[in-house]
């Protein structure tokens, strides 16, 4: 039984002398073959039990030499296989044209959400964070929104399980708390982030979003400042062919409090784009801040709205599914 496996041993020896490679995925063949973890000499050394007790020592010296033949081969078969790339490379034209290098694209919300900061920013907003996570006291009680509000529950607030006292934020006017508690007016920030909301997803409505938020305390804040804020906003980024309402409305963060409609001139169908009012006292209190002497205002809107408008998109999911055909229409839009 012993004769056939010396041959098998004979028959890899001479395939391992012969072989020959032409580029590095054959080199990687050979050295998985060979010297892999699973390689063919291991087989061959299995087979050892196999081998009467006189010919043991005899066996065990031709595998060796085979592990150590193939080693040998291994690496000469790199150094050929190297010297022959250096060589090649010598012959490259190094005055020729490169390959072109395809861009990437911005992506739509990124754009728009862009867009957004800048109109602000000439106006005097900065940008203004906050996380992500965060605790029932930035995202709802210091925005003097009750225990038994409805965005409280659990089918509306992504909460952690680990802790019920923290939830993924539903808005980002945790980062108007933050900053009023840190700062000393006069304030005037926008608050750009992504949220979290346990909702239906369909064409016009997702589990997260992006929401852009805006925040200005300072002595004498009327709500006139806030509507030609607005307005400015409005015209910037819409256009003057845009005309807008303002509808009275009720936020627990806000008093007096309007929601503010969008329509193209000429046509009859409004579009609800943001909410927006004064800031509540008891919010300023919360953030020790005197409502006596200091007043505010504060909007906030969604920024997928806005860009399902601005670029004629009629389904918010496509805005998530990183489809390159997509989002390659976006390549020169900066």
């Amino acid at each position: 039984m012993s004769q056939p496996i010396f041959d098998q041993a004979n028959a890899m020896m001479s395939e391992i002398e012969s072989v020959s490679i032409a580029d590095a995925a054959a080199l990687e063949q050979f050295r998985i073959r060979f010297l892999g973890s699973k390689n063919l000499i291991k087989d061959l050394m299995g087979e050892m039990k196999n081998i009467p007790n006189e010919k043991k020592k005899e066996f065990g010296q031709v595998v060796n030499a085979l592990k150590q033949k193939a080693e040998e081969k291994f690496n000469s078969l790199k150094e050929q296989l190297t010297s022959t790339t250096s060589s090649s490379n010598q012959n490259i034209d190094l005055t020729m044209p490169g390959d072109p290098v395809q861009l990437g694209s911005r992506h739509p919300v990124s754009i728009v959400r862009k867009q957004i900061i800048d109109i602000f920013s000439r106006i005097g907003f900065v940008v203004a964070e906050g996380p992500e996570i965060e605790s029932e006291w930035y995202n709802f009680t210091a925005l003097n929104i009750p225990q038994d509000h409805p965005a409280r529950d659990m089918t509306d607030t992504y909460y952690l399980q680990t802790n019920p006292e923290i939830v993924l934020r539903s808005q980002t006017s945790n980062v108007q708390i933050r900053t009023m508690e840190n700062q000393k007016p006069p304030i005037r920030i926008i608050a750009p982030g992504r949220v979290y909301r346990n909702e239906t997803i369909t064409y016009k409505s997702h589990v997260f979003f992006h929401q852009v938020e805006g925040l200005y305390v300072d002595k004498n804040v009327s709500f006139a400042d806030l509507k030609q804020t607005i307005e400015y906003f409005i015209h910037e980024f819409f256009g003057a062919d845009y005309e807008y309402r303002m509808r009275p409305s009720y936020f627990p963060f806000t008093e007096t409090s309007a929601e503010v409609d969008i329509r193209k001139k000429g046509t009859t169908r409004w579009m609800e784009i943001l909410g927006c009012g004064m800031v509540h006292p008891q919010v300023l209190k919360n953030c020790n801040i005197d409502p006596e002497i200091y007043s505010g205002y504060a909007w906030g809107m969604g920024i997928e709205r806005p860009t399902l408008l601005k670029y004629g998109i009629t389904d918010i999911r496509i805005l998530y599914e990183n489809d390159l055909r997509f989002l390659q229409q976006f390549e020169n839009v900066w």
